[in-house]
């Protein structure tokens, strides 16, 4: 973003105001206040990149934060060094345990991921109460006092909110260069439709490992001056469940995703809780708690998306109303260079080939030693009855399904022969596909879609942009570029998969019932389309109903019926077959 843009301005006057405040006010307690507000925001932003942008409710992360108090403590404690390289181990510490634990648990999915992640919380807690020799036990353990800015521990209170302000920053900016990068765009994938991310080549695990992998690092970074700030730590407040749940609700207030949600939201709730913990502590403990329930219950009821993710929008366009807030149009389109396709040496030879596949789901045969090839510039049509396994075929084809026998080979451009094992190798190897029901990122833009399968070949935004303007002039998608997914036709999310899977840049293209639930105008326009895409160089083996667009299409025509193939050749030879004519209709047609 431009520098002189006014969102700029406007995000350096508010988080100015952090400073500004408690300078103004003269009041050790705001002081304290807005140092506190400052650490909860940061843990949550740095929760947020693995709770929000991945979409993994992670309810163990002071896991991290208190390996980072108990690192910088400790290593002050026993060997007298500085806090601050106490710190930069305990992050290591916490980017080591954080693999550890997470690899395992990303095998669980929803409500079973948040209780692992509470379970292995518990047992790190545990653990250090019994350590009494090493972390002091239950009683706790306080760092000697050192005066100095080296031992973090300073009289001043402005030195420690000009501190907790610096990790404030440092997670904001962590989370900004995360969020516009292509790991952004991953993560988000990998959280709506962790299928779809797999189809243009996201590695699910890698992703969500490397987001937890930085998330626990600035949790730790931040636990460690915490822990410092307080000058005392125990395993009940280091590992503590409460502080999970705490900075997790901070980041749902704001908006789950967001930069700034996780702020807003600590700003919102932080001050009125403590200060409700002050006044209403005679009335008993836990009041403080009683606030947090009840704004989280308002906005949970209220604005399901959070603070910054239901107005954010709104608020971004006023500040983009202001002078020097129009946006930039990007470059008009040149000719789309998937165009520009030279004759192929290789044209009619083959390119994909599957070689005795057999799948068993339990004692079903799905797929009876089945083998097919496509060749290099042509459209294979396949068809057949419903259940008749073709859809398994096609899974397998992209390497969703691992056939128990047989062999995929998928030919490169260097001219040499792979065998892919799983659907990201599939997409390396130059194997695009679609789905039978569309599976868009329904909350991103159409664009930004796009550029999820552009990633493959390029880490730069703008160059993925680029590339998906491409191919949305190839599929007649320009004039929807910026509409949310989640609001186009039928006919539009089929095209817009199309145009995911072509961003990828494959030489296959493996199209799943791409034509059904479509008008006859979206059919005309699909198949022109699929004939562009073919005349691009793609080789294109599509799964269809619709008969009239099979004989339209295709060159040659494979009929799968009881997972095993039936007949095989040119369109017309194989529809006018008595036997492919019995498995669509009947016996009683075969003699009409």
């Amino acid at each position: 973003m431009n520098i002189f843009h006014p969102r700029v301005y406007v995000t350096l006057i508010a988080l100015s105001l952090l400073l500004v405040v408690p300078v103004l006010s003269g009041s050790s307690f705001i002081y304290h206040i807005f140092v506190l507000l400052c650490i909860f925001a940061a843990l949550s932003t740095a929760w947020n990149i693995v709770g929000g942008f991945a979409g993994q409710l992670s309810l163990g992360h002071a896991v991290f934060y208190g390996i980072g108090s108990y690192s910088a403590v400790l290593l002050m404690m026993r060997y007298g060094i500085s806090p601050w390289i106490g710190m930069f181990v305990g992050m290591v510490i916490a980017t080591l345990v954080s693999a550890i634990i997470s690899y395992p648990c990303f095998r669980l999915r929803g409500p079973f991921f948040a209780l692992a992640t509470i379970a292995v919380l518990e047992v790190v807690r545990l653990v250090a109460i019994n350590q009494t020799g090493f972390t002091g036990g239950a009683a706790g353990l306080a760092p000697p006092l050192k005066m100095g800015l080296e031992w973090m521990m300073v009289r001043e209170k402005w030195i420690y909110l000009l501190i907790a302000f610096g990790f404030l920053l440092v997670t904001l900016i962590a989370s900004q260069i995360i969020k516009n990068s292509r790991l952004g765009y991953y993560l988000v994938a990998v959280r709506e439709r962790e299928d779809a991310a797999l189809a243009v080549g996201v590695s699910a695990v890698k992703v969500k490992l490397i987001a937890v992998m930085i998330s626990a690092a600035l949790t730790s970074a931040v636990g460690s001056f915490h822990g410092m700030y307080l000058g005392f730590i125990d395993p009940a407040s280091a590992f503590s469940l409460e502080l999970s749940i705490q900075i997790a609700m901070f980041a749902l207030i704001g908006g789950l995703g967001t930069v700034f949600g996780p702020l807003v939201g600590t700003v919102l709730v932080l001050p009125v809780a403590e200060l409700a913990r002050g006044w209403l502590s005679g009335y008993g403990n836990g009041f403080h708690g009683l606030v947090y329930g009840v704004v989280l219950v308002i906005v949970v009821l209220t604005i399901p998306k959070g603070l910054v993710g239901r107005f954010g929008p709104t608020f971004a366009r006023w500040i983009d109303a202001l002078p020097g807030g129009k946006r930039q149009a990007p470059p008009p389109v040149e000719m789309n260079t998937m165009l520009k396709v030279t004759a192929s040496p290789t044209k009619g030879e083959p390119i994909l080939v599957a070689n005795d596949l057999n799948l068993y789901f339990g004692g079903l045969h799905a797929t009876n030693n089945v083998s097919l090839s496509l060749q290099e510039g042509e459209i294979l049509g396949v068809i057949g009855p419903n259940g008749a396994g073709k859809t398994t075929v096609f899974n397998q084809l992209s390497g969703f399904l691992r056939p128990n026998s047989g062999e995929i080979k998928v030919r490169l451009a260097n001219g040499s022969w792979v065998s892919p094992s799983n659907p990201v190798e599939f997409v390396h190897a130059g194997i695009g596909r679609t789905f039978q029901i569309a599976q868009p990122f329904a909350d991103l833009t159409v664009l930004e879609n796009i550029m999820l399968g552009a990633f493959m070949n390029t880490r730069v935004p703008s160059e993925a942009a680029k590339i998906a303007r491409q191919v949305a002039q190839l599929t007649d998608l320009t004039p929807m570029l910026d509409t949310r997914a989640k609001n186009l036709t039928v006919g539009g999310m089929k095209r817009l998969e199309m145009a995911r899977a072509l961003a990828t840049k494959p030489r296959v293209l493996l199209l799943d019932e791409v034509l059904a639930g479509l008008n006859p105008a979206d059919v005309s326009k699909a198949i022109e389309i699929i004939l562009r895409v073919r005349d691009s160089g793609v080789s294109v083996l599509m799964i269809e109903h619709i008969m009239q667009a099979v004989m339209e299409l295709s060159d040659r025509v494979v009929v799968i019926n009881s997972g095993s193939v039936l007949k095989e050749g040119a369109p017309r030879e194989v529809v006018n077959d008595p036997r492919v004519i019995e498995a669509y209709l009947g016996k009683e047609y075969t003699h009409a």
